[in-house]
């Protein structure tokens, strides 16, 4: 399925309608980001009063710097990181079901996490080792596709699946040796993902690298699109295809690494986002990504929101990701049709 086909209807009104949404839906996704930022700031076990913040009430401020204000930057930027590299994934393999678990991202990251967790002390170091894990399998299967001289997608594709039926061995492997009650729980809930864990102590480095990736990505907008094309085309033009495909995958997974190394395994959110905006948009301009962007980050914060205000126990967000982002796109599906 080429997702990059764009109809070539000459009609003036389809025309208009193509270049107006992606603007509306943008305004209307900011507000809603907006509303959802101030909710996040304020939603917690531990009350916080505006009044009380202008006070310079210290156990306040205290809360709502290391704790809220940390866990909603990441939400922000981290569900807008995942729904750029998911655009980017989607374009680049010409997959509207494409993610991150298709060259190992996601796989490499629970591995090195587990192994953090096993062999390592401390939050940071838990981090450091899921972010090494990530980018270890992103190296190896770019290396294995490079065995293929043809230098197509489907090299990539399958040596991904390789790379990631090895990395869930180790993880079962680390999974065997780890304390039932103690360690196994934490590699478990890192699996299955949350922002509990972040505070402004554990942002530094992943925060910059993510700004710069995605800063990169937007600059590479429109060489993300011509790998969407016919590669015979592509080297008539003088495009150096694989080397292209190389930044461009290299850069997305950088930004994914960056983002689930402090969060854990974000399911939904990197294969809805930038779905959805194409369905809305129907192309796959500019605005498409940016739009995708800023619906991974409203879904990832949504989920955040809920994931600790619905019960007396944190739960992972990746069950919200899930339950908001299926009837979601059951409705884009649904309105797509009725287009």
């Amino acid at each position: 399925m080429n997702i990059t086909k764009i109809s070539t209807d000459s009609s003036t009104a389809k025309t208009r309608k193509s270049t107006f949404h992606p603007r509306l839906f943008c305004i209307i996704c900011l507000a809603l980001l907006a509303l959802l930022t101030v909710l996040s700031l304020f939603t917690g076990r531990y009350p916080l009063s505006l009044e009380a913040l202008l006070r310079g009430d210290e156990l306040q401020r205290r809360v709502f710097l290391n704790l809220r204000f940390s866990r909603t930057v990441v939400g922000l930027l981290g569900g807008f990181a995942l729904g750029i590299s998911g655009f980017v994934y989607q374009t680049v393999f010409r997959n509207p079901l494409a993610s991150p678990d298709i060259i190992g991202v996601s796989s490499g990251a629970s591995a090195g996490a587990a192994a953090g967790i096993l062999f390592l002390s401390g939050s940071a170091a838990v981090t450091a080792s899921a972010f090494a894990g990530a980018l270890s399998a992103v190296v190896i299967v770019l290396l294995l596709s490079t065995l293929d001289q043809t230098g197509k997608n489907t090299s990539i594709v399958l040596a991904g699946i390789a790379v990631h039926a090895l990395a869930q061995t180790a993880l079962m492997c680390l999974k065997l040796t780890a304390d039932p009650e103690r360690e196994l729980a934490s590699i478990e809930y890192w699996i299955m993902g949350s922002l509990n864990a972040v505070n402004l102590h554990s942002l530094g480095g992943n925060l910059l690298l993510c700004l710069l990736c995605l800063v990169l990505l937007f600059l590479l907008h429109r060489q993300i699109i011509l790998l969407s094309g016919e590669e015979g085309e592509m080297k008539m033009l003088g495009v150096s295809v694989g080397k292209l495909r190389l930044l461009v995958l290299l850069t997305a997974t950088l930004t994914v690494s960056s983002v689930v190394s402090l969060t854990g395994l974000i399911s939904f959110v990197g294969l809805l986002a930038p779905h959805g905006a194409r369905l809305i948009t129907r192309d796959n301009r500019q605005g498409t990504m940016l739009l995708g962007g800023l619906l991974g980050g409203i879904l990832l914060l949504g989920a955040d929101i809920l994931a600790r205000s619905v019960s007396a126990v944190e739960l992972p967000v990746s069950i919200f990701t899930s339950v908001l982002g299926a009837p979601f796109l059951i409705a884009l599906i649904g309105r797509r049709r009725a287009l």
